[in-house]
């Protein structure tokens, strides 16, 4: 039977995200709005998770583990949900977002979905990926996954479910960087998902807004 619904969550705050320099895209750690954030999901979490995900990444794992505190009997695993890396020759060396910005235009002005730079992935690996999410939830049993992931992948997962696009070419990736472009995701916010379908639920911000005043 499949699962009744999937949270898929947005990390906290990345350091990435407040414009500080990093080393590569799986090591940005939160910032103290991020680590914030992801107590207000934990909290907002209604019931025991029957599965608890997270995405690879230390951003992701990091939001998880105020959820996995709070409920210590879930269970917990690692898929494979990890935010899209495509500036594979960059990997390693530490930037801002600000100064891969001109690589990542470049990136998706060439409209390749099956190009791959180093030790990157493809835009068509990541379509690939997300199918492999949804696939792995449908085939959990009845109650709550909260899946700890990216906003880049979420937007991905939701693309591919509203557009049931299945061969990726260069106008296809054109078309998800224009829906990428106006759905927004903001750090720590929530879209579920319902079994079977999938349905995709309006996202939600709602449990943030105590973060959002205390940075006032």
């Amino acid at each position: 039977m499949a699962a009744a619904r999937a949270w898929l969550i947005r990390h906290g705050e990345s350091e990435s995200n407040a414009g500080l320099p990093g080393r590569g895209p799986a090591e940005t750690p939160l910032t103290r709005l991020g680590f914030r954030q992801s107590e207000l999901v934990a909290r907002a979490v209604p019931e025991p998770p029957a599965l608890i995900v997270t995405s690879p990444f230390v951003r992701a794992r990091q939001t998880a583990h105020p959820t996995i505190a709070r409920f210590p009997d879930s269970a917990v695993q690692e898929w494979p949900v990890q935010e899209f890396t495509y500036l594979g020759h960059l990997h390693g060396e530490v930037s801002t977002d600000r100064q891969r910005a001109p690589y990542a235009r470049a990136y998706w002005q060439r409209a390749d979905p099956h190009a791959v730079t180093g030790d990157a992935e493809s835009f068509a690996d990541l379509i690939g990926r997300t199918a492999d999410c949804l696939g792995r939830l449908e085939r959990q049993t009845d109650g709550l996954v909260t899946v700890f992931t990216h906003g880049t992948f979420i937007r991905a997962l939701l693309w591919s479910l509203l557009s049931r696009t299945t061969i990726m070419t260069g106008e296809a990736m054109s078309r998800f960087r224009a829906f990428a472009d106006t759905c927004v995701m903001p750090n720590g916010s929530i879209v579920e998902l319902r079994f079977p379908g999938p349905r995709v639920l309006a996202g939600s911000t709602a449990h943030l807004l105590e973060a959002t005043a205390e940075t006032r």
